[in-house]
């Protein structure tokens, strides 16, 4: 039996305050996995003996966290994820306190891939949100939530670089510690249950995101659009840490870190996103955001030594990716209700792949052709996805001809 209902009135838990919690618990938890990226300077300075390993911290983040959407979030169709959340929180609360006392780069790693691994819990959230909406109000629904999702990957580089700045990069993870402890409370006194839409075993549920992956073409188009619409964002965050540092710049990670509150512009247009798409269908906002991607690469191609060029690009890219992203969960959420955390898990394993790969491209082409080599990489992934998109309609309108 299908768990959404036709209407909110039908669900006692659809409202905007259990949309907004969900946000919360979404921000909160996948804030883990980018604290570290304001870090890597000081990354560098705490292990120099290894700094030539200091891009694997970001890229194990980004890994584990694929890991994890696979091997975790299709649980959310079989299991409650109420306690799949808990338990989860448990195993990151862990994580953080192994990452905060890292004595050598290699454990802050393996760290930082299992933090990867268990912050997943956003991926219970999001499909938890579709599955209580209407399906007229879907994609406000998943934008609302992704919005506290947003939020949470873009103020994590600033509240990190703050912390930091002061108090050292261990204090960041520390501190996360504690905002994991208070989140956990606050899932056990107010989320409520969901309601499982499979009884398949373990490895049958893992199998049959193959099945989804290859009987859904919107499923794979919009992945591969995603996964190259991440990696284009992580080119550029990857790396910014290491440009504000240097030449003309000479910035801490806590300058980088504000840029993510100009990033949360994105964030503050994903409801809006979901609105647009709800109203003139997802492709239409999925052009549009590939076009705003591109041009946020080329204002970042001028702006290698302009504070306000960097600033407008942020804005843009931000804007564009998040709009992306919404789009492409709107559409995959409609194609197989029954099994949401299985489709959402195959996007989303797609799109952090894409992520990881972005994180190691740029660490390479920043180390072998500067900032513009950066640029030209972003502009190469926003390619991709752009090819991609373009064979996804021109598929869909020879199916429906």
């Amino acid at each position: 039996m299908s768990s959404i209902p036709p209407t909110p009135g039908q669900h006692p838990h659809y409202s905007r305050a259990t949309l907004w919690l969900l946000a919360t618990i979404a921000g909160v938890s996948v804030a883990n996995i980018y604290f570290n990226q304001p870090l890597l300077d000081d990354f560098r300075a705490s292990f120099p003996d290894s700094a030539w390993l200091i891009g694997a911290v970001p890229a194990a983040t980004q890994l584990g966290y694929a890991f994890g959407m696979f091997f975790l979030a299709p649980l959310g169709d079989r299991f409650d994820r109420r306690l799949l959340i808990l338990m989860q929180l448990a195993a990151l609360g862990a994580a953080l306190v192994a990452a905060a006392a890292a004595p050598t780069l290699v454990v802050l790693i393996a760290a930082s891939l299992a933090i990867g691994v268990v912050a997943t819990i956003a991926q219970q959230a999001v499909p938890f949100s579709a599955e209580l909406a209407p399906a007229a109000q879907r994609g406000h629904a998943v934008g609302t939530v992704m919005s506290g999702l947003l939020l949470g990957i873009l103020l994590a580089r600033t509240v990190s670089g703050f912390v930091a700045e002061y108090f050292g990069w261990r204090a960041v993870f520390g501190a996360s510690v504690v905002a994991t402890i208070l989140l956990a409370v606050v899932v056990i006194m107010r989320l409520p249950k969901s309601r499982p839409t499979s009884t398949l075993p373990y490895g049958k549920l893992l199998v049959s995101m193959w099945h989804l992956a290859l009987e859904n073409p919107g499923l794979r188009e919009a992945s591969l659009t995603g996964g190259a619409m991440f990696a284009a964002f992580s080119i550029f965050w990857s790396v910014l840490t290491l440009l504000l540092a240097g030449e003309p710049f000479h910035l801490g990670p806590q300058a980088a870190g504000l840029f993510g509150i100009v990033g949360a512009a994105g964030a503050l247009a994903a409801p809006l996103a979901g609105k647009s798409a709800d109203r003139r269908g997802p492709r239409a906002v999925i052009s549009l955001s590939i076009a705003l991607v591109a041009v946020a690469f080329v204002v970042f191609a001028f702006s290698g030594r302009s504070i306000a060029g960097l600033v407008i690009g942020v804005i843009v890219l931000d804007v564009g990716v998040q709009a992306a992203q919404i789009s492409n969960q709107t559409r995959i959420y409609a194609l197989a209700p029954e099994a949401r955390s299985r489709v959402n898990t195959v996007y989303m394993v797609a799109y952090f792949i894409g992520g990881a790969l972005g994180s190691v491209v740029a660490s390479l082409a920043w180390h072998a052709f500067g900032w513009t080599g950066v640029c030209l990489a972003g502009l190469a992934a926003v390619g991709l996805a752009a090819i991609s998109h373009r064979r996804g309609r021109v598929g869909a309108a020879t199916q429906v001809g």
